[in-house]
């Protein structure tokens, strides 16, 4: 049986480790390279980095804290923002990223998750999903959750699946910082709609929140930041919890 994953979180905006709430109210949270060496030691499957402020020009700086992380951890990472090319994907596996995460520019131009899987291989591509859930549906959203498209998010995750990507993280906006718990019945839909695996994101609040997320939810891995970040939740006490509940993880 695969083991379910706890994938720490670390959103950068000018170098900075941040957290908000719904999208918004961002808050220092810590030096990014310090917080993954602690969470690469304290039991974390993977993390995850995502410039949530990148542009262009701010890919150099992404590729130089990249390589400030590999130096530093011993877990697969995977980094996001203002990813929009082939070339952009190759800078950062080559600074020592094991996945990229794509999302605004994966919408906008479809066709580069096919690129990006032929290139570098599908276990190298995440797709990030940015939905909110507005009068029952659940539609997506781009440019961190700002800008609202006409895509379901179950026609788009699947869409996705068929172009190559890896795996899905899904966020959801209506949970994200909320610590009401994960959006499990979205989750579910997709777990049984798709074969690639789910990551679930937006909601942790509580450790039967996760056990939750993969119970109810199927999720293959659930993201969070602030309850890590701010020491809310230590993972080794999670996935003690975890394997109390049922839910196989790696200790």
């Amino acid at each position: 049986m695969l083991t379910k994953r706890i994938i720490p979180c670390l959103d950068i905006k000018d170098g900075r480790t941040v957290k908000g709430v719904n999208f918004v109210n961002l808050r220092d949270a810590g030096d990014p390279v310090e917080l993954a060496k602690i969470y690469a030691t304290s039991g974390a499957d993977e993390l995850v980095f995502l410039d949530i402020s990148a542009t262009e020009e701010k890919r150099k700086t992404l590729a130089n804290l990249v390589r400030r992380v590999a130096e530093k951890v011993n877990i697969p990472f995977t980094v996001g923002g203002g990813i929009s090319s082939v070339e952009d994907v190759d800078i950062l596996l080559k600074n020592g990223a094991d996945k990229v995460s794509i999302n605004s520019s994966a919408v906008k131009n479809p066709d580069l998750i096919n690129q990006l899987s032929a290139k570098f291989g599908s276990q190298c591509i995440t797709v990030a999903i940015d939905a909110k859930q507005i009068n029952g549906e659940w539609m997506v959203h781009l440019v961190g959750g700002k800008v609202p498209t006409d895509l379901n998010l179950f026609q788009w995750a699947k869409e996705v699946e068929e172009r190559g990507a890896g795996e899905i993280l899904f966020t959801s906006m209506n949970n994200d910082g909320t610590k009401a718990g994960f959006a499990n019945e979205a989750l579910a839909v997709l777990s049984s709609a798709l074969k690639i695996p789910i990551i679930a994101s937006g909601g942790a609040g509580n450790m039967q929140h996760f056990t939750d997320a993969f119970k109810i939810g199927k999720a293959d891995a659930a993201l969070a930041a602030s309850v890590f970040h701010f020491k809310e939740i230590e993972i080794k006490d999670l996935k003690e919890e975890l394997r109390e509940n049922g839910v196989e993880v790696r200790l």
